[in-house]
């Protein structure tokens, strides 16, 4: 546990709190939402310091400024996923990063870690949405320029990005917004192999239509969110747009799936088609597409259950170019199968599925499951 716990207000509260750090021999360890599983906010400081401050940031949750114009807003680093779209939800904007943590993370946070949202394609990245960062260090203030790009040396905010507190505190960005989508479409596509389904999401990848979800889950992975029985892949396809229908997207996509031996139900396709006014909300949230929706939601919350009954759960995450998924997937599966059974003398469940795929290579992200000892 932290020695003490900070509760900031302001920036020179901040400052304060570092200089009190400095004088005495304390570290201090930002904390957001605690939502981390590397242990960042843990105030394992070792013997070099004399105490601890844990630098909690929930009282700088505000949306300070919106752009419209511009579409863009400043907003303190350690408003929650749900406070900061809240206030962004009357000015017709969403800032539309949504990571698995989105309920308990904070804006300061997915800086910190780079952290990835629930999107395939495009804008999934929060390096994708910062335009302009703030952050108090010991040295004084490093805030960048707000700017559409820039080609002018260095960036501060590449810096920022991904410094997980080791540089100071970030406590305000100016953040890259969206309208909030009104049209949708989406689909679940069975393949006969997992060569067929990767080839489908490798073209798919590649075609530059951009799915908002394509998400390919291996038979074990449909299995165990309950999507099927297991015996073959699944890849739930969605689009959305704040401009324009999305019936020549959706139709395109699915012609690439049938190319490679997927199958769907056209019907219930063609009904999801029907916009965020009609029953097409309705039809997004049913079947595989809906079913993996609410499976994603609720899956940190397995541990609070698994644990107990002595079941090791966890999951680790990748990335490889399409020329050597192949051989990656089943190594993967191969070598901490057998690792695992090593340590437990019993057999275990590997998952895949992939969180992201780009044009190069998808992201795939494995789940064990194991018996503890």
């Amino acid at each position: 546990p932290p020695d003490w716990v900070a509760f900031p207000r302001s920036e020179s509260d901040i400052a304060d709190l570092m200089e009190f750090a400095a004088k005495s021999g304390a570290a201090i360890v930002p904390f957001g939402g605690g939502t981390s599983v590397c242990g960042g906010v843990e105030p394992d400081v070792g013997d070099g310091y004399r105490a601890a401050i844990s630098l909690d940031l929930q009282y700088l949750n505000r949306v300070l400024e919106v752009d419209t114009v511009s579409r863009a807003a400043l907003i303190q680093a350690g408003a929650l996923g749900p406070e900061l779209e809240a206030e962004l939800r009357p000015h017709g904007l969403t800032l539309r990063h949504f990571p698995q943590s989105f309920e308990f993370s904070t804006l300061g946070g997915w800086i910190a870690t780079r952290a990835g949202g629930h999107f395939a394609s495009v804008y999934t990245h929060i390096d994708d949405l910062v335009e302009a960062t703030r952050m108090v260090t010991p040295e004084g203030v490093i805030e960048s320029r707000r700017l559409p790009g820039s080609g002018a040396g260095p960036s501060a905010d590449r810096m920022v990005l991904g410094s997980e507190g080791t540089l100071g505190v970030i406590t305000q960005a100016w953040m890259r917004l969206q309208h909030r989508p009104v049209h949708r479409g989406s689909a679940s596509v069975t393949f006969p192999s997992m060569p067929d389904a990767v080839a489908a999401v490798r073209a798919l990848s590649q075609s530059g239509l951009y799915p908002t979800n394509c998400r390919l889950l291996d038979p074990a992975e449909v299995a165990f969110n309950g999507l099927g029985d297991g015996t073959s892949p699944i890849v739930v396809l969605g689009f959305e747009s704040a401009d324009h229908p999305l019936d020549a997207w959706l139709t395109r996509a699915l012609e690439i799936a049938k190319e490679f031996r997927g199958s769907f139900d056209a019907e219930a396709a063609k009904r999801s088609l029907q916009g965020a006014s009609g029953s097409g909300d309705a039809e997004h949230l049913r079947g595989a597409s809906g079913a993996w929706r609410n499976s994603f939601l609720r899956m940190p919350y397995w541990r609070n259950l698994t644990t107990p009954l002595g079941l090791i759960v966890d999951t680790f995450e990748s990335a490889i170019p399409w020329s050597r998924f192949d051989d990656f997937y089943e190594g993967v599966r191969d070598r901490v199968g057998r690792s695992i059974e090593e340590v437990t003398g019993q057999k275990t469940t590997i998952s895949c599925r992939f969180t992201h795929i780009y044009p190069d290579g998808p992201a795939p992200y494995f789940t064990f499951v194991a018996v503890g000892t």
